[in-house]
C-alpha cells in the first residue's frame, strides 16, 4: 500500500503568498518618500560634524529615521484609505485593494514608528528620537487628519513634517540644535508646496474627485502655477541663506546657484504649458538631492 500524499493547503505557507503579502507591506511605507526624506538626514549630518560623522552613527540614524518615516506613511494611507480608493494614482495601494486589512496595516504603523524612537534613542539621543517623532505625529496628526482635507494650505503647513529629517540628523551628531539645520528644514519645507502642487497638477482632476482640495484642483493651474513661482524663489533663496551661516563652503555654493538657477529657469515653461508639470515635478527632486548631497562634498572636500 503505497504512502498516501499530504499536501498542504495552508496558503500561508506558500513562499509566493509570503514574498507578495511582504511586498505590500513594503509598500505600505512608502519607500520612493522616504528616500526623499533620508537625503536630508546625512548631510545634515555632514555638516553639523564638519565632516565624516562616523559609520556606525549613519546607519543608526538611517534605521531610526526610515522606521519613523515609514511609519507615517503607513498610518497616513490607514487614514486616506477612502480618498485612495477614488483616485487612479493610488486605487492599486494594498488598502484599497484588500491585501492588507486596516487595522493590521495600523499595528505595523504604530510598532514601525515605535522602533523608530527606541532606535534613535538608542544610538544617538533623545532630541533625535523625539524630533523624528514628532514629525510622525504631525505627519498623521496635523496634516492627515485635519489639513489635507480641509484647505488648500495642506502640503504647505503639512511640509513641516517632511523637513524633520535635517533636524533629526543634525541632532544625532550634536545633542542640540542651531541655525543651520533650521535653514536647511526651511529649504525643505518651502521646497515641499512647488513639488507637490507640480504633481497635483499633472493629477488634478483625481484630486477633485476625491474631494482634496489640492491647490490646482481649487484654483486652477494657472494660480497654481503662480504660487508654485513664488514657493520656488524662496526656496531657491533658503538654500543660498544656508552658506551666509558659515557652516557650508563655497562648493555648497556653487552647486546651489547653479541648481536654482536651473529651477528657476524652468518656470516660464511650466507657466506656458502646464503640461511639462511632471518635468518640473522631476526637476525638483533633483535640485533637493544636488542641493543637499553637494553639502557632503562641501564637508568632506573643504572640512
Amino acid at each position: 500500500m503505497s504512502a498516501m500524499k499530504v499536501t498542504s493547503t495552508d496558503s500561508q505557507a506558500d513562499p509566493g503568498i509570503v514574498r507578495e503579502r511582504v511586498g505590500a507591506y513594503f509598500v505600505l511605507t512608502k519607500p520612493r518618500i522616504i528616500e526623499l526624506l533620508l537625503v536630508t538626514t546625512v548631510p545634515a549630518m555632514f555638516v553639523a560634524a564638519e565632516g565624516w560623522p562616523g559609520l556606525a552613527l549613519v546607519l543608526w540614524t538611517l534605521l531610526g529615521g526610515t522606521l519613523s518615516a515609514a511609519g507615517a506613511n503607513t498610518i497616513n494611507q490607514v487614514i486616506d484609505i477612502d480618498i485612495d480608493q477614488k483616485m487612479t494614482r493610488t486605487s492599486g495601494r494594498p488598502l484599497p485593494t484588500g491585501k492588507i486589512t486596516p487595522r493590521a496595516a495600523l499595528v505595523f504603523g504604530i510598532v514601525l514608528g515605535v522602533l523608530g524612537f527606541a532606535v534613535l534613542a538608542w544610538s544617538s539621543n533623545v532630541l533625535a528620537a523625539w524630533l523624528s517623532t514628532a514629525g510622525l505625529l504631525f505627519y498623521v496628526f496635523v496634516y492627515s487628519l485635519v489639513l489635507k482635507r480641509s484647505t488648500v494650505q495642506n502640503i504647505v503647513i503639512g511640509g513641516a513634517a517632511g523637513a524633520v529629517p535635517a533636524l533629526v540628523g543634525w541632532a544625532a551628531v550634536t545633542g542640540e540644535l542651531a541655525v543651520a539645520p533650521w535653514v536647511m528644514f526651511a529649504i525643505v519645507f518651502f521646497w515641499t508646496p512647488p513639488h507637490f502642487w507640480a504633481l497635483a497638477i499633472r493629477y488634478k482632476d483625481d484630486y477633485a474627485r476625491a474631494g482634496v482640495p489640492m491647490l490646482p484642483a481649487v484654483v486652477g493651474v494657472d494660480k497654481a502655477v503662480g504660487h508654485i513661482a513664488a514657493y520656488t524663489v524662496v526656496m531657491v533663496g533658503a538654500a543660498l541663506t544656508l552658506w551666509v551661516t558659515g557652516s557650508v563652503g563655497w562648493v555648497y555654493l556653487v552647486v546651489s546657484t547653479v541648481a536654482g538657477l536651473w529651477m528657476l529657469r524652468l518656470l516660464p515653461g511650466l507657466r506656458k504649458d502646464p503640461e511639462v508639470a511632471m518635468e518640473f515635478f522631476s526637476a525638483s527632486n533633483i535640485y533637493l538631492a544636488a542641493v543637499f548631497l553637494s553639502m557632503i562634498v562641501d564637508r568632506v572636500a573643504l572640512g
